[in-house]
């Protein structure tokens, strides 16, 4: 990124096919095969590489994306939703400039600025305007606490309701009070390189949580009901020695009958809410207790977490996505066994901000879950999930061998 004393030159609607000072080279890897770089040469084409950049739209977040090189390449990338006192703004920022800043630490490289962006869209009586005009104390809070750590804030964007306004310009003709409207969907040249590099926008970040939230209160009690049942009748066998392994078995024989359910009733994957509807309808609330409850054991949820590629994948990941549903009332902690469960089979699949989506939920549910705070450590520091599936292959292998050897014993569970 070349940026100098006004990066707004060209910005302005007369001047919009001018090469303005303001330029961002965004790499776009999907793979090693596929690669393409493009140039971002104003506020609105960064506005409308947001969401490529991560994969899904961030409602009400604090993005801060770090510029390295003399060309502005894009490196770490910071999310935070956005606190809604006020007064928790300056501790957010330094937080955030504090988080920019490790990357010296963790990667050996120090961001020589940031890209921040703002994106709040409107609630109930709200107006655009007065989104952008609220926001603009927390984007200055965010530039003095990166300055401070000489990490100068190049650009400083508020995206509401398909409109951008830039904090770092002072001319209201070029970026006004309400912003300007993004270009349409999918005309970009930025749009354009990612179709070619095969990067998908899953859809808004709000949208990706409900798919791992809780189920709403008109089947909640029952499915509360079910695992209060299916505590009292498993929690006891499973710290029974003599009868441990036994559940094992139940459990993941369970699995594996629900994952071969799914692959068998395809859903609708144009429509997200009525996919997940679809596969709820597939889950009775007794299966899904005896699967929450069987899950919360270590060597179970390891076992389980071995269907992470080929064909079992997208209907193990539907699986554990309907079982974080699932996880209703005085229950939401075991939720992070399927949460950290979707993360994991996201990740090995290819899907990144699904992966994130889901550790970060996982995290939420119980902050000292340890699997999820270590894939989402590893997730975070860019490690290839190919070392962990091969020793998941490995001692799958292992474990098989082992089972043909000899006769089965108690609680032996002969599954995929």
């Amino acid at each position: 990124m070349t940026q100098r004393d006004n990066p707004h030159r060209g910005h302005s609607e007369e001047e919009s096919n001018r090469e303005s000072d303001c330029t961002v080279h965004a790499p776009l890897h999907a793979s090693a095969e596929a690669k393409s770089e493009i140039a971002l040469r104003s506020p609105a084409e960064l506005a409308d590489a947001l969401p490529y950049l991560l994969g899904f739209y961030p409602d009400d977040s604090i993005v801060v994306i770090a510029l390295h090189g003399p060309r502005g390449r894009f490196g770490g990338r910071i999310r935070i939703g956005i606190p809604s006192d006020r007064d928790e703004w300056p501790a957010v920022a330094q937080q955030v400039a504090a988080c920019l800043e490790s990357e010296v630490k963790s990667r050996d490289r120090r961001p020589e600025g940031a890209i921040v962006f703002l994106c709040q869209d409107t609630g109930p009586g709200q107006k655009r305007e007065e989104i952008m005009e609220g926001l603009q104390p927390l984007a200055q809070v965010l530039r003095t606490a990166c300055g401070a750590r000489e990490i100068p804030v190049f650009e400083a964007l508020c995206l509401s309701d398909g409109f951008h306004r830039s904090y770092c310009c002072p001319d209201s003709d070029c970026c006004p009070p309400g912003g300007r409207p993004k270009d349409e969907a999918g005309t970009s040249a930025m749009a354009a390189a990612a179709a070619f590099a095969g990067i998908q926008v899953r859809g808004s970040l709000r949208e990706m949580e409900r798919r791992l939230t809780a189920i709403g209160a008109d089947v909640a009690q029952a499915q509360e009901q079910a695992l209060d049942s299916a505590s009292s009748a498993l929690v006891p066998r499973m710290l029974d020695p003599d009868e441990c392994a036994a559940v094992r078995a139940e459990t993941l024989r369970l699995a594996w009958s629900l994952i071969i359910r799914f692959g068998d009733a395809l859903p609708d994957e144009g429509d997200n809410a009525l996919a997940d509807a679809h596969d709820d309808e597939l889950l009775g609330h007794d299966d899904a207790a005896a699967m929450i409850i069987g899950l919360q054991d270590r060597r179970t949820r390891d076992r389980a977490a071995e269907w992470m590629e080929g064909p079992d994948c997208g209907p193990a990941v539907r699986l554990w996505r309907a079982l974080a549903r699932r996880c209703v009332g005085s229950y939401d902690e075991h939720a992070a066994a399927p949460l950290t469960l979707a993360g994991w089979v996201s990740w090995s699949a290819g899907d990144g901000p699904s992966a994130r989506v889901a550790l970060d939920r996982a995290l939420r549910s119980d902050p000292d879950y340890v699997f999820a705070k270590l894939l989402h450590r590893a997730f975070n520091d860019g490690v290839d999930p190919e070392p962990l599936r091969r020793c998941m292959r490995k001692e799958r292998a292992l474990r098989q061998a082992q089972e043909k050897q000899g006769p089965a014993g108690p609680g032996t569970c002969a599954v995929p």
